[in-house]
C-alpha cells in the first residue's frame, strides 16, 4: 500500500513529519520517493494528451475560421452574379460555423486552463519531488557519518585492544627473560645424580685417607 492515496496527499504531506514518525526514515523516504515518480510520471503522460487535444483544437479552430472566410466570399461572389437566394445561402452556412467556431474556441479555453492545472500541479509535484531527494541525501549524509564515527569508535577500541595485548606479550617476555636469568645462574650449580656418588667416593677416600694418617701417627709415638 502506498503512502499517498491520491495527489494532494503528496502537495498537502508534511514529509518532516512523515519521516520523524518512520521507523526507518531511510526507507519511508525511498518510498515516497517512488510514489512521487510514479505519480509525476502519470501527470506528465495526462499533460501530454492535453497538449495532443490541444493542438488538435487549434487546427480545427483553423479550418473553421478557413470556413467562415470561404463561406463569405462564396457570398460575395454569389451577390456579384445577382444570385442574392446563393448569397442568402451562403451567409446561413458562415453564421452556423461561426457558431462552430465560438464553442471551439471555449473548449480550447478549457483545455489550456487544464493546462495550466497539470503545469502547476506538475510544478508542486516537482517540488515536493526535490525536497524528498534532498531529505534523502541528508538522511545519506547522517547515515554516512553515523557508519564513520563507528568505523573510528571500533577502530580506536581496535587499537585499545591491540595496545593491551602488546603491554600483556611485553610483560611475559619480561618474565621470561628474568626466569631465564635465574636459570642461566643456576646452571652448574645442579647436583646431578652423577655427582652425589662421586662426592661420596671422594668422601671415603678422605675418610681412608684420614684414617691411614692417624694410624701412622699412632705408630710412630709408639716407637719413641
Amino acid at each position: 500500500m502506498g503512502i499517498f492515496s491520491r495527489f494532494s496527499d503528496i502537495i498537502n504531506s508534511n514529509l518532516t513529519a512523515l519521516l520523524d514518525r518512520a521507523e526507518d526514515p531511510a526507507k519511508m523516504v525511498r518510498m515516497m520517493i517512488q510514489e512521487m515518480e510514479e505519480t509525476l510520471v502519470e501527470v506528465r503522460t495526462s499533460s501530454a494528451r492535453v497538449l495532443a487535444d490541444r493542438k488538435e483544437q487549434e487546427r480545427r479552430l483553423q479550418r473553421l475560421q478557413s470556413d467562415v472566410l470561404d463561406w463569405e466570399h462564396k457570398a460575395r461572389l454569389a451577390l456579384s452574379k445577382g444570385r442574392d437566394d446563393l448569397a442568402r445561402a451562403a451567409l446561413a452556412e458562415k453564421q452556423a460555423v461561426e457558431e462552430t467556431l465560438q464553442l471551439a474556441g471555449r473548449e480550447l479555453k478549457v483545455i489550456e486552463d487544464q493546462l495550466c492545472v497539470l503545469n502547476e500541479e506538475i510544478s508542486q509535484l516537482q517540488q515536493k519531488l526535490d525536497d524528498a531527494k534532498a531529505k534523502q541525501q541528508s538522511l545519506l549524509a547522517r547515515e554516512q557519518t553515523s557508519r564513520s564515527r563507528m568505523d573510528i569508535r571500533r577502530s580506536s577500541n581496535r587499537e585499545k585492544l591491540e595496545e593491551a595485548f602488546r603491554k600483556f606479550e611485553a610483560y611475559e617476555r619480561k618474565m621470561d627473560n628474568m626466569e631465564a636469568e635465574v636459570e642461566a645462574q643456576d646452571l652448574g650449580r645442579t647436583r646431578t645424580l652423577h655427582d652425589e656418588f662421586t662426592e661420596l667416593t671422594r668422601n671415603d677416600k678422605v675418610e681412608s685417607e684420614l684414617e691411614a694418617l692417624k694410624a701412622s701417627m699412632t705408630n710412630q709415638r709408639s716407637e719413641h
